[in-house]
């Protein structure tokens, strides 16, 4: 089995249950999300970004960004902060959360402060453990807690995500520690990494229509059926009598 090259980044606390990820085990996630990280990557508008990660994850190298490790009950990297996170509403076209919920510190706050971060039409990528692959065997007692796709969807709801504009895909590893794909059919279901892509929308402004009056009008159906005329002359319209 080759080595994976994932290290911790300096300045952060040690002993986390996050630090799992710097084992092969945890490497072998990473290194699974690489393809799904760059995809979301490739498809950033113009505005920055934001990627917050567990210690040992491997931050993207393209500009216009920002890289932020968790750090005990605060973050450190391209600054040292704690929440909220010192940054203006609105300011980033997508927010990437790789692994960094997972041992469940502030997670509500935490996608609170996304949805404020995000500008409109923006969107955010969570990558989180998956509760239902047979890999959890490998992270069983080590401090880090797995949540399913409804329990996200909902936290994301509170939040102020919109559950219509949610995707799910299942990443990593069913059980041996190795570089695996991604999927979202039944059998990927069983991988180790649920990645949910969520997007901030925007209720558009509808104007007030105007309120119509309605009225009684007097039915002229049914109209009798016109007479047959005499042989020789042409019929008349029976409302056509007393007409000039």
């Amino acid at each position: 089995m080759p080595a994976f090259t994932y290290h911790s980044q300096p300045g952060t606390s040690p002993d986390t249950g996050l630090d799992w990820f710097r084992g092969s085990a945890g490497s072998a996630v990473l290194a699974s999300e690489e393809d799904a990280l760059g995809r979301v990557m490739a498809m950033c508008p113009a505005l920055p970004w934001l990627w917050i990660g567990a210690p040992a994850a491997k931050a993207p190298d393209t500009a216009r960004g920002v890289r932020l490790y968790r750090d005990g009950g605060g973050f450190c990297g391209d600054l040292r902060c704690r929440l909220p996170l010192p940054f203006a509403s609105e300011c980033f076209g997508v927010i990437f959360l790789q692994h960094a919920l997972d041992d469940a510190h502030e997670t509500q706050a935490l996608l609170d402060e996304c949805a404020r971060l995000l500008a409109p039409g923006g969107r955010l990528w969570l990558a989180t453990l998956n509760p239902w692959s047979p890999y959890r065997l490998r992270w069983t007692g080590v401090g880090l807690r797995a949540t399913g796709a409804g329990a996200w969807q909902s936290a994301l709801g509170r939040a102020g995500f919109s559950s219509a504009a949610t995707r799910v895909q299942w990443v990593g590893p069913r059980w041996r520690p190795r570089i695996e794909g991604s999927g979202i059919g039944f059998s990927d279901r069983f991988r180790s990494v649920l990645a949910l892509s969520a997007g901030k929308q925007v209720q558009g402004l509808i104007p007030p229509t105007a309120v119509r009056q309605l009225r009684w009008q007097v039915a002229r159906w049914p109209h009798p059926w016109p007479h047959p005329a005499p042989e020789g002359q042409a019929g008349t319209r029976p409302d056509a009598h007393g007409r000039g």
